[in-house]
């Protein structure tokens, strides 16, 4: 039990180390860690986008009808 108890104390040492470097930053870091964010949410649909759109080999077949008119 002792393990969970440290993995936790370090996960809420992490999370406040955060907190605290996210109140302290600059205005221009906030800016740039907001930019590059952006970027890699872009970068990120962007290559879902690439892949949804690869052609994909489909093969189809279509009945073929013969229609005789008298």
């Amino acid at each position: 039990m002792p393990k969970k108890k440290s993995e936790e104390a370090t996960f809420l040492g992490d999370v406040k180390d955060h907190i605290d470097e996210f109140i302290h930053a600059s205005m221009d870091e906030h800016k740039t860690c907001f930019k590059k964010t952006i970027q890699k949410m872009f970068g990120m649909s962007k290559i879902v986008a690439e892949r949804s759109s690869a052609p994909e080999e489909v093969e189809s077949s279509l009945p073929l009808q013969t229609v005789v008119s008298d």
